[in-house]
Parts: C-alpha cells; sequence; structure tokens
C-alpha cells in the first residue's frame, strides 16, 4: 500500500519559506473574506478570478471590456474600484460571464507566494466539502496556508485549517505542532463559531465598518460546490470527481453539529 500523502498548516505567510511547495498542492484560506468571495464569484459564474497583489496593477484593468475591479485595503473598499471585497457585491448576476480582478490585503498576496506550488486551491467554509473531496482525490502533498493579518497569525484561518484537518486527517498523514493547534481550535470552537470568531482581531475590524453580516455568511458551510483552481495566474472552476464513499460526504452536517 503506498503511503499517504502529507497534509500541514502553515500559519502565516510570513513562515511559508519554511515550507518547500514542489510538487505540492497549497489550499490558500482568507476566511474573512477573500477566498469566500473568489468562491462566491465563480459560483456566481465569472469566467475567470484574476488575483493581484497592488492595487496598481488591479487598477489597470479599470475600463477594459468584460472586467470588473474590486479591492480593499484594512477592510475597507479602494476609492475608484468597482467593488470592495464584500461576498454579497457579487451576487445577483454582477459577475456572469466577466472577469473579476481582485486585490485585497492578505488574501492575493498569499496566492502570489504560493503560486509556485504544484497546485493552489482557493478554500472557505462556503466550499468546505467540495474543497475536502477535490484535495482528498488529488492525494499529493497538501499544505493548508493561512492568509492570517498582514503576516500575523489570525484566528477564522486557523479554525478552516483545523476544520480540515479534523474532517481529513483519516486519507492524509498529519504529523504537525501546527496541525495539532488548528486543529484544536476548530474542536473548541465549533459548536458556536460565529461566537468564538467574534473574539477575533479581524472581525472587531470589519464589526467597526459595520459589516457583521459578511463574518456571519462566510462561516456558513457548503452554499457552493465550486473549488477556484489557480491556472495561468487566473482562478477558475475546478472539475470534481465523485468516487470517494458516501460516509465522507456528511461534512455539512458535522459543522453543523
Amino acid at each position: 500500500m503506498p503511503d499517504k500523502a502529507t497534509l500541514d498548516v502553515c500559519l502565516s505567510p510570513g513562515l511559508l519559506p519554511l515550507y518547500p511547495l514542489d510538487n505540492k498542492v497549497v489550499v490558500v484560506i482568507d476566511v474573512l473574506r477573500a477566498t469566500t468571495t473568489m468562491c462566491v464569484a465563480i459560483d456566481q459564474g465569472a469566467i475567470k478570478v484574476i488575483p493581484v497583489e497592488t492595487l496598481e496593477e488591479c487598477f489597470s484593468y479599470k475600463g477594459k471590456e468584460g472586467y470588473i475591479i474590486a479591492g480593499e485595503r484594512n477592510g475597507r473598499k479602494v476609492e475608484g474600484f468597482d467593488f470592495g471585497n464584500s461576498p454579497f457585491e457579487f451576487m445577483n448576476g454582477i459577475v456572469k460571464g466577466k472577469t473579476l480582478v481582485l486585490s485585497t490585503t492578505n488574501g492575493t498576496r498569499a496566492i502570489r507566494l504560493a503560486k509556485n506550488a504544484h497546485q493552489v486551491v482557493i478554500g472557505g467554509f462556503l466550499n468546505f466539502t467540495a474543497l475536502t473531496r477535490w484535495i482528498v482525490n488529488e492525494g499529493k502533498d497538501t499544505l493548508l496556508l493561512c492568509s492570517g493579518w498582514r503576516d500575523k497569525f489570525n484566528l477564522e484561518d486557523t479554525i478552516f485549517a483545523g476544520a480540515v484537518i479534523h474532517h481529513t486527517q483519516e486519507h492524509f498523514l498529519v504529523d504537525s505542532d501546527s496541525a495539532f493547534a488548528a486543529e484544536k481550535l476548530y474542536l473548541n470552537s465549533r459548536r458556536n463559531m460565529f461566537h468564538f470568531v467574534k473574539q477575533s482581531s479581524h472581525y472587531k475590524r470589519l464589526a467597526h465598518l459595520g459589516v457583521v453580516n459578511d463574518v456571519k455568511y462566510c462561516l456558513r458551510p457548503d452554499l457552493t460546490d465550486a473549488v477556484p483552481v489557480l491556472k495561468d495566474g487566473a482562478l477558475v472552476r475546478a472539475s470534481i470527481k465523485d468516487d470517494l464513499e458516501g460516509e465522507f460526504f456528511s461534512l455539512n452536517n458535522q459543522l453543523k453539529k
């Protein structure tokens, strides 16, 4: 029987140089709100999402036919951009058939840092089951990269990484302190995740901006089966295989318990 692939957690982009990325899948996590917004955009029919690190690069797409530019810094929409980083902004046909160019404080930077991995994939609670199915089907060494806040550890991304660890570890070799800690945070928070996340610095930052409903939405599991993967610098919808045992697909109910 072949050895299992490894599953590990990088708690901050600042720690990413410690993790070789050759032949690895990297799951970029920015629950509040970038990776959730990316999942929504792909689910809502965007042709692709181009994640860019700088505002200047993002702004260079302004006015191009078929493109929408969006971005935030410190949680606030950037002046002159079409939209900010709220998932609610990309519903109701806004992005259908268009390309979204997005720049955020943490998530799009994390994607750039991970771009040389074998594959970069985007995760949030909204696509939890589809994402975990995808990484298990890939069967490759996988790193869960928490985008954090300006290279610092944050609560919500680590909780999500812990959820992935907890619900997929039978398929992987998991043997690191960061994975152990992330799983414990998830287990301590899952009964009332919103209440737990309210203690985080980023929740307080977003609450100050009046977007608490964004936080609540970003913590809802399995609203989409879209799994954005990075191809040629843009995020597109991955194809999902259906060859895993049925018991694996009860994650939505497990998260709600």
